[in-house]
């Protein structure tokens, strides 16, 4: 039996340009300990891991455990100050929510970023899509690429896995979608380019986030 119309979706480099605000968080911090630092555009292969794989790779491979905590510490606190302004959604993402609204999908959420931020960007952003299932970062699920969270989130909407579609922009996201056994829809918009999508099983690549309704549209 068919279930519900379901899509799930990445945030960060998916449905929100982030980078930047992300990017000038962690450069103070690393200022401030005297550690060296980045352009913006660096931060793209940084990204997308949660914040322990960020802390990670600003990093020197030799670095103490101790600098890290302090490092993850301090970018908790720096980044949490506030909604950052520059963080929005990119263009045409309204526009697809509001058809996918329209199909009466039912929306999910899955990201890396710590879940306490993943909700205050999605209820300050998205409020009006009234979305029910937005899980980010937490202690007891483990992060994508695990499938266990995007499953879940199938198992809540009574879907199974083959029919939901997964929507990302690295490999960590298309990874997500071959683990849980669900159709993967790799962005260009985001962080990451064609041919990590491709190799990590991208099963459809989109330029712009309504041609995403010409893949859930077919029959």
């Amino acid at each position: 039996m068919a279930g519900k119309k379901v899509i799930i979706f990445d945030l960060d480099g998916t449905l929100i340009d982030s980078l930047e605000d992300i990017a000038v968080c962690m450069n103070q911090v690393l200022k401030e300990l005297n550690l060296p630092y980045y352009e913006i555009e660096d931060y793209k292969y940084f990204v997308g891991g949660g914040i322990s794989i960020l802390v990670n790779n600003v990093l020197d491979k030799k670095t103490s455990q101790e600098i890290k905590e302090e490092v993850t510490s301090r970018f908790k606190e720096v980044y949490d100050q506030k909604l950052h302004k520059k963080t929005l959604p990119y263009d045409g993402i309204y526009a697809l929510l509001d058809e996918l609204k329209e199909l009466d999908f039912k929306i999910g959420i899955l990201s890396n970023k710590p879940h306490k931020f993943t909700l205050q960007y999605t209820n300050n952003l998205f409020s009006k899509y009234n979305i029910k299932e937005i899980h980010g970062q937490k202690k007891e699920i483990p992060k994508k690429p695990d499938p266990i969270a995007a499953i879940n989130i199938a198992k809540t909407f009574e879907t199974p896995c083959e029919e939901v579609y997964f929507v990302g922009d690295t490999m960590v996201d298309m990874q997500t979608a071959k683990n849980a056994n669900m159709k993967a829809i790799g962005v260009l918009w985001g962080f990451r380019d064609e041919a990590e999508l491709l190799n990590n099983g991208a099963d459809y690549l989109v330029k712009h986030p309504l041609d995403i309704l010409k893949i859930v549209n077919k029959k």
